[in-house]
């Protein structure tokens, strides 16, 4: 069981949105991180068969998926970026609806209907309009239709997106129990989203994936030092001039710098463990951090 990627690429005009991403994908959660413009939602509504590529393939265990039809279809859960649904139906209604389209029998639709909204924390929400319902629990209800049809590619794009923390938390365990026996691919540009849940995190950069490993593996292989160190305030401007800076904070004396360095950036300064956070700062420094993929 597996998705296979080779040389996959999209242009759009003179810009290539995905470019020439080989890759090999079985069961387990996938994290692919990127700031806006990296590529992310291009290369899912490729693997969702709603973009076909300007040259390359995709195959599922050795079938080019856009031969596949519905057949592929059959397999794939896909919830994206923008969650669009009707606001007057009640939740149950919508899944029913959903069900419906995904060709699900009368009885099936019930019953999976009923496990998902208890999976998913809804099940006393059955009754509640759609546009009743607060941004996290839209989410919910959006993971919950991407799976009516039990699929064996689940793909998630942004699903996190407006989320206050505690739901960011109750996403993560969702996704972990959800995960079981399927692939789940999950694109974020939130760290956290995907540093504990992951069991393999492509950074994809410029329609590029620049890193591929586990987040311990990604960690070892950071190129830089990240160092922590206490300036003046009126020295705090210049010093994140002349280093890369990944935090600071207000301190008694000064300001606390994290920085990324090769050596020590001071005499005084104090060598940290390294974070996903720091690898993701390393390769895309001030961008790191924006709201939404716009390719």
């Amino acid at each position: 069981m597996g998705l296979k990627l080779q040389a996959l690429t999209r242009q759009f005009g003179d810009r290539r949105a995905v470019d020439g991403v080989t890759l090999e994908m079985e069961g387990g959660v996938y994290g692919l991180l990127g700031v806006n413009g990296a590529g992310k939602t291009t290369l899912m509504r490729m693997l969702c068969t709603l973009l076909r590529p300007s040259s390359g393939s995709v195959a599922w265990n050795g079938r080019d998926i856009f031969g596949m039809d519905g057949d592929y279809r059959r397999l794939l859960g896909y919830l994206p970026q923008d969650f669009g649904c009707y606001p007057d139906f009640t939740v149950e209604d919508y899944l029913l609806y959903v069900s419906s389209i995904k060709g699900l029998r009368p009885g099936v639709a019930r019953r999976r209907t009923g496990m998902l909204l208890e999976q998913v924390g809804l099940e006393a929400e059955r009754r509640r309009k759609m546009r009743r319902l607060s941004g996290g629990m839209k989410r919910r209800v959006g993971i919950a239709q991407a799976m009516l049809n039990d699929p064996r590619i689940l793909i998630l794009d942004e699903p996190t997106a407006g989320l206050d923390p505690g739901e960011r938390i109750r996403f993560r365990k969702l996704i972990s129990e959800v995960a079981q026996d399927r692939l789940v691919l999950l694109s974020t540009h939130i760290v956290s989203d995907v540093e504990y849940i992951a069991s393999r995190i492509l950074m994809m950069k410029d329609g590029r994936i620049v890193r591929d490993g586990t987040a311990e593996g990604l960690i070892r292989a950071m190129p830089e030092g990240v160092w922590s160190m206490i300036v003046p305030r009126e020295r705090a401007e210049e010093t994140m001039r002349r280093y890369r800076t990944v935090n600071l904070r207000a301190v008694p004396g000064g300001v606390e710098l994290r920085v990324l360095s090769a050596e020590p950036p001071a005499q005084d300064a104090r060598r940290e463990a390294a974070t996903l956070e720091d690898v993701f700062f390393y390769d895309f420094g001030e961008k790191a951090g924006g709201e939404h993929d716009a390719l």
